[in-house]
């Protein structure tokens, strides 16, 4: 058991754990650039434990910015050797596959360490759409026809079978990636097919949803036990919708917060991001996204992120700056969370035989 003393005065050792092997890399360098910048380092010693493209674990030099991507630079370590200190605790940025699925959060259950955001059964529940979607509908909360395939299948037939049933124009994603990369808007049937072809370059599992004319309304939510979910915010893509380039690398779109929705749909989504959140049995964060029918089905949950960016523009510690939880209090937050859980757990299922 890792050593955390929960001290009064305690100056925990903060462990970012950065960067990865999946197409998100760069954006996990940026969000954990700004978690380091941001965190009280009176209260925290902030140690940075990038993952390369290649796989490798390098500690990152703080007192230099912290890199848009981690190839070669710094020192070579053995991340049991980081998470054995005590009064440790993890703070996972690693998006997407390898990181967000599940895989980092078993490595850290087996290093027996504290660390933010969900476990491993909810981090690969959200990061696998399909299977989300599944266990959402068991719990009647309202989301968008859409229909999955194979990337191994037929992308003609399936680019018919889904245009029969879901109309045109359709959204084609990857079931497990984030950050709206490999996603396409297809407004004809090739572009459904060519879509198809893009989004198999990142997972076997594909995803073809009906496109929603409305509003992209996105939800924090933060907790354990009793998750609160924050004000509402609106995304105004830049583009057709909002991708990969919207994000980050672009300021075409406009970020609204809170969301020019009427109060009953704000109340209706902070209602269903904390009833998505439990139902997934996520645990610290996550960022619930929905799009709103105003005349219509009103609000339809699309995904949730348990590790949602940090970046200056994300939408996650935005919200919570206006729903009156600073950037360094977040951080804080999600620390004590971290620990409560951690201790918790021990308390169930963990004592020595």
């Amino acid at each position: 058991m890792v050593g955390y003393r929960r001290l009064v005065g305690t100056r925990t050792r903060l462990v970012l754990l950065f960067g990865g092997r999946s197409a998100e890399h760069d954006v996990s360098c940026v969000s954990a650039r700004h978690v380091a910048a941001a965190a009280d380092k009176d209260r925290f010693e902030v140690v940075a434990l990038g993952i390369t493209r290649g796989g490798q674990w390098r500690l990152a030099n703080l007192t230099d910015p912290l890199p848009d991507r981690l190839d070669a630079d710094g020192l070579s370590v053995a991340p049991a050797e980081i998470f054995a200190e005590p009064d440790t605790v993890v703070f996972p940025l690693v998006h997407g596959p390898m990181g967000e699925d599940g895989t980092l959060q078993g490595l850290l259950e087996v290093a027996d360490v504290p660390y933010v955001g969900s476990g491993v059964l909810a981090s690969a529940l959200c990061m696998d759409k399909a299977m989300a979607k599944l266990v959402c509908a068991q719990h009647g909360l309202p989301q968008c026809r859409y229909q999955t395939a194979s990337a191994d299948a037929d992308v003609e037939a399936v680019a018919k079978a889904a245009i029969a049933e879901l109309g045109l124009p359709l959204f084609v994603k990857p079931s497990n990636m984030g950050s709206s990369v490999g996603v396409s808007r297809a407004a004809t049937e090739s572009a459904v097919v060519e879509a198809l072809r893009v989004a198999s370059q990142y997972d076997e599992t594909l995803i073809v949803e009906e496109a929603i004319s409305g509003h992209e309304i996105e939800v924090s939510v933060l907790g354990n036990q009793e998750p609160k979910a924050s004000i509402p915010g609106e995304i105004v893509p830049g583009a057709e919708f909002y991708d990969y380039a919207d994000k980050y690398l672009t300021d075409g779109a406009k970020l609204l917060i809170p969301a020019e929705i009427p109060d009953e749909a704000a109340e209706q989504a902070q209602r269903l991001a904390v009833v998505a959140y439990q139902a997934l049995r996520c645990e610290g964060m996550a960022r619930v996204d929905f799009l709103y029918e105003p005349a219509g089905r009103g609000m339809l949950l699309s995904e949730i992120n348990t590790i949602p960016g940090f970046t200056p523009i994300s939408m996650y510690p935005k919200l919570w700056e206006a729903s009156g939880l600073p950037y360094p209090k977040l951080i804080e937050t999600l620390v004590a969370l971290a620990v409560e859980r951690y201790e918790r757990r021990q308390q169930h299922g963990r004592t020595e035989l």
